[in-house]
């Protein structure tokens, strides 16, 4: 399929398709006249890369881990392949993303603590 079939049937625009291919995160094909071609399975793997990416994967990680995944949630059959700097990579994010989980979760606290002492029951 061409790039607006693709974007269509991904929702995903034409210009970040380009720019994924430029991050090395989709590699079509190209036709004698140079249009870009893609399998079938591109769509699944433009949304994979969209769900990493709406998790605040960077598209380097995403270039890094992407080819030990072979569909959203699964790894490959040998996860002990995955390079110690990939898996350093994904650790530091897991790492933020747990730092941001425990300021939203007292933000949370505190916001619920002052909204119940302004706003008491019964009221």
């Amino acid at each position: 399929m061409r790039i607006g079939e693709l974007s269509r049937r991904t929702g995903v625009p034409a210009r970040l398709l380009r720019y994924y291919e430029e991050q090395h995160l989709l590699h079509p094909e190209r036709t004698g006249n140079g249009y870009r071609s893609y399998p079938d399975s591109a769509v699944a793997q433009v949304q994979q890369i969209r769900g990493l990416l709406d998790s605040g994967l960077t598209t380097e990680m995403i270039r890094a881990v992407l080819p030990y995944l072979c569909g959203p949630g699964r790894l490959v059959p040998a996860p002990e392949s995955v390079p110690p700097e990939t898996a350093a990579l994904l650790q530091g994010h897991i790492d933020r993303i747990q730092a941001r989980i425990d300021c939203l979760a007292r933000n949370r606290d505190r916001l619920t603590a002052y909204l119940a002492e302004v706003r008491p029951e019964g009221r």
